[in-house]
């Protein structure tokens, strides 16, 4: 009899509505206090100061108003799991229009609360079930919205690593939306059932070609906190820093997955 088949994992529309606002205001409470100097730090993402990070969180975020304003699809024809690996194909693009915006909006505070605002006008207006014309394909709003916990707590971690000091929270719902996208993306990548990858108290999946464990603990297991995860999967950690650092145990002979990461970048 062949395996059964892996149910699509579900997200509560409201918890991720909730969630990206609240993260959306961490940031926006996070930015407000920054100086010239400050939003004129390099950040890990290339040539990007913190002022050109801020500028495309908001944009990542009105990715959604720009797609609600595009003729709807007529059927979906990408899942949310599959977001992750579409990411790339439009760097160059979203880079210029991130220095035009970054130069444009000079109070990063008011564009911020603009987005804010929009958004919730937007959430008000449009059912979930509305589809949309992403980067990635057809996929609905509240889909759509999963995707955008990912980008705002991966660059809130960017913030953070970018001025010293700034500790802006994670909200617990938009950090639990994207550790499980990103470790269901992985399974995606490498299926199979032979590998565990543990990220308490959030995600856990089975992953890469082997043999299957039926009962007890699995002979390959991967086990790491949220934040850590997150870097893994998008490329701001690499496998054997995270193995010498012990943010990351694995044991077995098919738990190491670095050349399985990372899942985005």
């Amino acid at each position: 009899m062949p395996p059964a088949k892996k149910r699509a994992r579900s997200y509560d529309p409201a918890r991720t509505r909730a969630a990206v606002l609240a993260q959306l205001g961490n940031v926006r409470e996070a930015v407000r206090g920054l100086g010239p100097g400050q939003l004129a730090l390099p950040t890990r993402l290339g040539a990007w100061t913190v002022r050109e990070l801020v500028a495309h969180i908001g944009m990542a975020v009105t990715a959604v108003h720009r797609a609600v304003d595009l003729p709807a699809p007529l059927k979906a024809d990408v899942t949310v799991v599959q977001w992750p690996f579409a990411t790339s194909a439009n760097s160059a693009a979203i880079d210029d229009f991130t220095r035009t915006l970054a130069a444009e909006r000079t109070d990063l505070d008011a564009y911020l609360a603009d987005v804010e605002r929009t958004l919730r006008e937007l959430l008000d207006t449009h059912p979930g079930t509305r589809l949309l014309r992403t980067s990635a394909g057809a996929m609905s709003l509240d889909d759509y919205l999963v995707t955008r916990t990912v980008e705002l707590v991966v660059h809130t971690d960017d913030l953070n690593a970018a001025v010293p000091g700034l500790e802006a929270p994670c909200d617990r719902q938009a950090l639990a939306a994207a550790t499980r996208l990103l470790a269901d993306a992985l399974a995606v990548k490498a299926p199979g059932a032979s590998t565990e990858v543990r990220v308490p108290p959030f995600a856990v999946v089975q992953c890469v070609e082997g043999p299957r464990h039926t009962r007890g603990t699995p002979p390959n297991v991967v086990e790491t906190d949220p934040l850590t995860w997150i870097r893994l999967a998008t490329g701001r950690l690499a496998w054997a820093d995270a193995l010498q650092s012990a943010r990351v145990s694995a044991g077995g002979e098919r738990a190491d997955i670095g050349g399985l990461l990372p899942v985005m970048s």
